[in-house]
């Protein structure tokens, strides 16, 4: 019997361990995967903790795979080959029944499969994945630079591509962070008057060596809207941030209407009165993640434009540490398990 390792949590808020398990086998219209990375997203921690229906233990969460196809299952051929390099991000997978599938909208899936969720997740050697998650990685990409675009790259990608600003118009990306560093740089390359807010007058030059042309010290004595106000007033507003009193604060930053996407998920519901929105006819609207398509395009650019995640590789057996890193807000700025 042939075996592969998985780093899984047995209970919830457990610790993670190296176990081995039987290699599973593709079924129609999936592929096995063999993992050569996969990044480590706060938003696995809504899996480890047990915080959304239907989880099972043991769970071996993970939803930023990068890898090579290693074995096909029946209808999977004809479209994929064993060797053909993957990703699989947030988008695992749809049902292609629903309402939302039934319109095209495969994001917004009813029965949305996300790995980790699912089905077993990228913590592993190996992963069985359907064919309609799978994106091609442009070779330009390493699987550890690839991985984190396929959640992190693609939300704060798509967030800013399928928003209503247009190249010279002022956007401001709340947060520096996982998604944050790289909401900047695809913000200046996409032609963007490109704004960072975040927290310290300390993080004003890096800010600036990712591309921005204005830093905003949200702890300055300036309120972050005045100061987006005197650039102008933002057209789009970017919040990366998982603090919802920050994502507040941007508000009345933007010009009229101006939209705020919201791609960090605080718990905390956000204050907003209906006369910020009205008077100005402004928009505030959540954006999740995109399609395996969408993927691909995220990786296409980044190939075009040089852009690549700031990582911090760890081998599989360093599990735990890592994610206790991430969730410490320690990591600089994506922890990624590689495989040997």
């Amino acid at each position: 019997m042939s075996t592969h390792r998985v780093a899984q949590v047995a209970e919830a808020d457990g610790r993670f361990e190296i176990v081995e398990r039987e290699l599973p086998e593709p079924g129609p219209r999936q592929v096995r995967i063999a993992v050569e990375a996969c990044g480590v997203c706060h938003s696995d921690s809504m899996f480890v903790s047990a915080a959304v229906p239907g989880i099972r233990f043991p769970l071996v969460p993970g939803h930023e795979i990068a890898g090579r196809v290693d074995g096909t299952g029946p209808g999977a051929d004809d479209i994929w080959q064993v060797g053909d390099r993957v990703a699989v991000g947030w988008f695992g997978g749809s049902c292609g029944h629903c309402t939302p599938c039934r319109q095209g909208d495969f994001i917004m899936c009813q029965n949305l499969k996300v790995p980790g969720w699912a089905y077993d997740g990228g913590f592993a050697e190996h992963v069985i994945a359907p064919v309609d998650a799978l994106a091609r990685i442009p070779d330009a990409l390493s699987a550890a630079d690839a991985a984190p675009l396929a959640c992190a790259g693609i939300t704060v990608f798509n967030g800013l591509r399928r928003s209503p600003a247009r190249p010279g118009d002022l956007v401001a990306v709340l947060g520096i962070g996982g998604l944050g560093h790289l909401g900047v740089r695809y913000a200046a390359a996409m032609g963007f008057e490109t704004v960072s807010v975040a927290r310290g007058a300390d993080k004003a030059d890096f800010a600036k060596r990712l591309g921005a042309h204005h830093y905003v010290d949200s702890t300055a004595d300036t309120p972050v809207a005045d100061a987006l106000r005197s650039l102008g007033g933002a057209r789009v507003v970017l919040a990366t941030a998982a603090n919802s009193d920050a994502i507040t604060a941007t508000l009345d930053g933007l010009g009229h209407r101006g939209e705020l996407v919201v791609v960090g998920a605080p718990a905390e519901p956000m204050r907003i009165s209906p006369g910020q929105l009205i008077m100005s006819g402004r928009v505030v609207r959540g954006h999740a993640s995109g399609t395996a398509q969408d993927i691909e395009d995220t990786m296409a650019f980044s190939a075009l434009h040089a852009i690549r995640p700031m990582i911090e590789p760890v081998p599989l057996d360093q599990a735990d540490a890592a994610y206790r890193r991430m969730m410490s807000g320690a990591a600089r700025f994506r922890m990624v398990l590689t495989m040997a």
